[in-house]
């Protein structure tokens, strides 16, 4: 069922065995994993089933840290959440990211590998990538372009892109499930804890339009992403001054990100072969995809954050005929006019990182008739170009290859999300981010920056030429931004003086208090987050439903 909580006619208050806050990748996935059982499940979602900027707006907030985070731009306030927008890429941690490095410090997860294998291999079906086998935490699927050989610093790590949007895939079945409730455009304004602030009595909920109502359940789950997570504990002040799950202070400290930057230009003949394994491009739908990671081994020889690099093949001259066909094609593409079409092209294009190149020239301009009639001169371009693509070559011969890196950053309690003065269109006070890197982080750049380059120019016989700002004696900030993997606020660990939150994801210190989602991450390794946040997320839903039904 689903109510819109701005229908003046639906009822104010909801009660359920269990209440999930946020319908993004862990909201659905454990909404979807109560489907027919008998625990009653209530969903809630700030936004409705398209995106609206007056949504969206309530995610503003304020930036006080070097790089600069931009809150509002880097994640979705929707039904399906900022994945959306999500490339697909499914990867789970390793072995070497969920353990304690003493050289990273505050690393470690209290999960082992095996803890978290079963609900990988569950994750596969929601992610609709189930034919692609799992085995520990390597992706087995065959490639269709096979990579360029490596050394032992570096390897050839594989992921699977899922074509999936969780919300458009599994709406239908929550709207027709007995059992859950979704409400649409209701915004969670605080949890209210018992006197003793040891459990949650219930959750206050509003709409924009000022109706206001409770949710009552016998257990609450956050899912609201690495951000919003801590920012609603922090509002929730109303029984604890702090927030709740704060009593050692650490809610919404750790914060981080995946850091990326472009590391430097590879110069080399062969820059299509170095470049076009990687391309996502290239494939439709479900496709295995490599991507080249640092070793293990060298991780721990030079004390470094995990890290991968993409090389980005930039074309060279563009024959007139076939920019005047990319113009064409441009200026004759329906262009999407409704305000969630809009949005997603916002949001899109301010997540678009700015460290990826210039991959391609930008297309002719100019009328349709003079764009047809350079099209029609340029025909044997376009020809020419065809009769590459036929033999599985790019159809511009590329210049060079730019390599763009995106790192794991190193846990720092001083990176964290707090609360600003301003307030929201809600009465509610806006987020703050203090986003900071160590030094750590610099040294893994550099380092990293070197290895990447030396071993990549080696197996495609270039010349690496590094950036600038990767130079030991250059002082200024390291040119990074985020990619909007939002991680570690709400941190996971056996120690209440070390996390917010349990091994089972409960908040310490509360009974029926629990965090799904990236926020959990005590370190993020350098594998897109979505994978191990679902697995996590089934893995919550196994234990609620346990202890409903115990």
């Amino acid at each position: 069922m689903v109510i819109d909580f701005l229908d003046e006619s639906a009822p104010t208050d909801q009660a359920a065995d269990i209440c999930i806050v946020g319908a993004g990748a862990a909201g659905l996935a454990m909404a979807h994993a109560f489907i027919g059982t008998s625990l009653k499940v209530c969903l809630i979602e700030s936004g409705g089933y398209a995106g609206e900027e007056r949504n969206q707006a309530l995610y503003e907030g304020h930036s006080v840290g070097s790089p600069a985070f931009d809150a509002a731009s880097s994640r979705m306030r929707v039904f399906g959440g900022s994945c959306n927008l999500w490339g697909g890429g499914c990867m789970p941690l390793s072995a070497l990211d969920l353990s304690p490095r003493d050289w990273v410090p505050h690393s470690g997860w209290p999960l082992s590998p095996a803890e978290l294998a079963p609900y990988y291999q569950r994750a596969r079906r929601f992610c609709g990538i189930e034919t692609h086998a799992l085995d520990g935490d390597r992706f087995l699927s065959a490639l269709k372009r096979p990579p360029v050989p490596l050394a032992d610093t570096l390897v050839n790590q594989i992921f699977v892109r899922s074509s999936v949007l969780f919300g458009q895939a599994y709406r239908a079945q929550l709207e027709r499930a007995p059992n859950i409730t979704v409400l649409l455009h209701a915004n969670l304004l605080e949890l209210l804890a018992t006197p003793d602030g040891a459990a949650v009595r219930h959750a206050c909920i509003g709409a924009l339009s000022g109706r206001r109502g409770k949710v009552r359940a016998r257990h609450f789950v956050l899912a609201c992403g690495g951000i919003e997570n801590a920012r609603l504990l922090l509002l929730s002040d109303s029984v604890l001054p702090k927030g709740l799950g704060n009593r050692h202070g650490l809610v919404g400290r750790y914060f981080m990100d995946h850091p990326s930057g472009k590391l430097g230009t590879l110069h080399a003949k062969a820059a299509d072969r170095l470049a076009r394994p990687y391309d996502r491009q290239l494939g439709k739908g479900v496709a295995p995809f490599p991507e080249i990671g640092l070793s293990e081994q060298v991780q721990r020889a030079h004390r470094l954050l995990n890290g991968r690099v993409h090389p980005f093949a930039v074309e060279g001259p563009v024959p007139r005929g076939l920019r005047a066909l990319r113009g064409l094609r441009a200026a004759m593409r329906t262009r999407s006019v409704d305000e969630n079409g809009r949005l997603e092209a916002r949001l899109c294009a301010a997540m678009r990182s700015e460290t990826a190149p210039e991959a391609m020239l930008a297309p002719a301009r100019g009328s349709l008739g003079k764009l047809a009639l350079q099209l029609g001169m340029g025909m044997g371009d376009v020809a020419h170009a065809f009769a590459r693509r036929l033999v599985d070559k790019p159809a511009v011969r590329a210049s060079h290859v730019q390599l763009v890196g995106y790192f794991e950053q190193a846990p720092n309690p001083d990176s964290r999300v707090s609360l600003g003065e301003e307030r929201d269109a809600l009465g509610q006070r806006k987020v703050r981010i203090d986003w900071r890197l160590t030094a750590l982080d610099r040294h893994t750049y550099r380092t990293a920056a070197n290895l990447f380059g030396t071993e990549l120019a080696r197996a495609c016989d270039g010349r690496f030429e590094p950036d600038a700002w990767l130079s030991e004696d250059n002082a200024s900030p390291a040119r990074v931004r985020g990619t909007a993997h939002h991680l570690g606020t709400t941190r996971m660990a056996d120690d209440p003086g070390r996390g917010v939150v349990d091994r089972h994801c409960r908040v310490h210190g509360m009974d029926n208090l629990h965090v799904a989602g990236s926020s959990v991450f005590p370190t993020g390794g350098w594998a897109f987050p979505t994978f191990t946040i679902i697995a996590l997320s089934l893995r919550l839903a196994d234990r609620l439903q346990a202890m409903c039904l115990a």
